[in-house]
């Protein structure tokens, strides 16, 4: 089981690298013959009632405790249950859950907008985006610079208080993500209001303002308004922190691809995304997330099938050389925050002696 590094290398060079090129149908053939691309609904309605049952749960208790202050438990499971809902939202933005395009892509559109309160069109564009190119320079837009830098150009144009920050980035990246939550409302507004204007993009607009509108002023009116916001917050920072410590893992501190290089499906696919290891606890800890290369090869693959996938996948690697990261979730987390700490360094503050950037270690790809 390889360690992923902890910078982000280039691409490396592989003795057998023809072998990889176009091995990707034969392993897809194989995963076809062995059914692990066939839909299991039953697996998701299940889950999906199990959900619902927690909601109805954490609702009932928010009833029942009235002014109290274990209610921000109550937020804190609301965060936790929401991003797991928001796993079957991203899955079902895959086709992996239900039987038909049509029907996965209105469940999506209803678990993002109406349960989760995020833009199902903004997520559908931006992570197709992203497996298409993963951590490809310029292509992939989680690499993109937004407050966190994740490549050494963008850490470089940082001045003040944000290169400041951007030099520590990696041990701010965990109190940073509890205002994702906040951020992801946002985003789900700004991008709808800069699309042009359709029947569905009115249609999530009302949907999440609904929802949105409904949510803030129950809390409002069932608690004191201090209480109330408390309530909020914990459960907006709960939701960012769930939702980014399970998708950061996956490729921050992998590969990083040069925008004009080119590589075959395989190797971009593998080379910059990183499982995680723990067994069935993990996968649905991480909504399937943990299985991240996997994922990227098969994206329609539903969540049960990832397991034996997995061993399949290990195994075709081995055999045309191509490296497969696996690690702890742990192991994950520090490799996450020495990659940032070690592209902040790259961070610059216009009072820095010359001489002290001159000799400032840096790292390298």
């Amino acid at each position: 089981m390889a360690a992923a590094p902890v910078t982000a290398p280039p691409v490396p060079t592989r003795p057998r690298q023809a072998a990889a090129t176009g091995s990707y149908h034969e392993l897809s053939a194989q995963v076809r013959e062995a059914g692990l691309l066939e839909r299991t609904p039953g697996f998701y309605i299940s889950l999906l009632a199990g959900l619902t049952a927690v909601l109805g749960g954490l609702v009932t208790a928010f009833v029942l405790l009235g002014h109290s202050w274990w209610q921000l438990l109550v937020a804190a499971g609301l965060g936790l249950v929401l991003t797991q809902f928001a796993f079957v939202a991203h899955e079902a933005s895959h086709r992996q859950v239900l039987l038909t395009g049509p029907a996965n892509d209105r469940l999506g559109r209803v678990l993002a907008n109406g349960v989760v309160g995020i833009s199902h069109s903004w997520w559908m564009t931006k992570h197709t985006r992203h497996h298409a190119n993963p951590n490809r320079v310029g292509k992939d837009p989680d690499i993109e610079w937004d407050t966190i830098s994740f490549l050494e150009e963008d850490a470089a144009k940082q001045r003040g208080l944000m290169a400041a920050i951007t030099r520590k980035q990696g041990w701010l990246f965990f109190p940073l993500l509890t205002l994702e939550g906040v951020n992801l409302h946002v985003l789900a507004y700004k991008s709808l209001i800069a699309a042009p204007r359709s029947r569905a993009r009115t249609l999530e607009l009302t949907i999440l303002t609904a929802r949105l509108s409904i949510y803030v002023a129950l809390v409002v009116w069932a608690l004191p308004i201090g209480l109330a916001a408390a309530f909020l917050a914990v459960q907006l920072a709960v939701f960012g922190v769930y939702m980014g410590a399970s998708f950061a893992p996956n490729h921050k501190g992998m590969a990083i691809i040069p925008a004009d290089s080119r590589l075959d499906f395989l190797s971009k696919q593998v080379l910059t995304s990183r499982n995680i290891g723990g067994g069935t606890t993990v996968t649905m800890l991480m909504g399937g997330l943990d299985a991240q290369i996997e994922h990227h090869l098969f994206p329609n693959m539903p969540r049960p099938h990832l397991a034996r996938a997995r061993r399949m996948v290990r195994e075709h690697c081995a055999q045309v050389g191509m490296p497969y990261t696996e690690t702890s979730l742990v192991r994950s987390y520090m490799l996450v925050i020495q990659y940032l700490n070690r592209v902040g360094l790259s961070a610059r503050d216009p009072f820095d002696c010359p001489m002290v950037q001159r000799y400032r270690p840096r790292s390298t790809r």
